[in-house]
């Protein structure tokens, strides 16, 4: 099921996303990205995601104070070039050598703003998410955790870096389109962003937003030398 198709079948529920919807501070934008649909279409195969959980995260300059947890706490860099750029795009980097974490880029263009997607629920493309993720015992598992997320939506670190998901403009082979929920969500959690180093990870930095009581919430660790009083991975 194309963006299009996932908006046309579901056009009560969900609203293409639009760059003026991603304005916003990634702190204040993060929270709207919840129950909304990412869609992709990689090998001819559409996967579609609803976002469950994500992450906010600010780039130097970008809000009242500086973001140690972020990417781009130190300026433009080749890594984080996306995040500098037009919202709607999607940053995705590699972590730990081995996964693509998916990002959506808010906030005006040249001022650096990420939405790190955590998890979310399947609800398009089964069959094909669960062959890119053989390792999921259940389908709670197939986009549980940002890493889990980007193998099961079938998008990759550099290839499709900067793909655009308001436009839906292919990339690398592959589509991306953004929806958001026509409603606010009632129960939204926040709260410390997940495995992340130092005071950025700390509950002084509440940038993680969930869907309250949702099983494919990813769990929560702290981070090195973060507790309850310390980035992108």
């Amino acid at each position: 099921m194309s963006g299009e198709r996932v908006a046309a079948h579901d056009a009560d529920r969900f609203r293409p996303a639009a760059r003026a919807d991603l304005l916003g501070l990634p702190v204040e934008v993060a929270p709207r990205l919840l129950g909304g649909l990412l869609t992709t279409i990689v090998g001819g195969e559409p996967v579609a995601v609803r976002l469950t959980e994500v992450e906010a995260y600010h780039g130097l300059g970008t809000g009242d104070r500086p973001d140690p947890g972020s990417h781009a706490r130190m300026g433009p860099t080749a890594r984080n070039a996306t995040m500098w750029g037009e919202p709607g795009h999607l940053y995705i980097y590699l972590s730990h050598g081995i996964h693509s974490c998916v990002n959506v880029v808010c906030g005006p263009e040249g001022a650096a703003g990420g939405i790190l997607l955590r998890a979310g629920e399947i609800v398009e493309g089964r069959d094909a998410a669960r062959r890119r993720r053989p390792a999921a015992r259940t389908d709670r598992e197939l986009a549980r955790g940002p890493g889990r997320l980007g193998d099961a939506i079938g998008l990759r670190h550099p290839v499709h870096d900067g793909i655009d998901a308001i436009t839906g403009e292919p990339r690398g082979g592959a589509i991306a389109r953004l929806a958001l929920s026509a409603e606010p969500l009632a129960e939204v959690t926040a709260g410390p962003r997940v495995g992340v180093a130092g005071v950025a990870g700390t509950d002084a930095y509440p940038w993680r937003f969930s869907i309250a009581g949702d099983p494919t919430v990813s769990a929560f660790r702290w981070g090195r030398g973060a507790g309850p009083a310390g980035g992108q991975g």
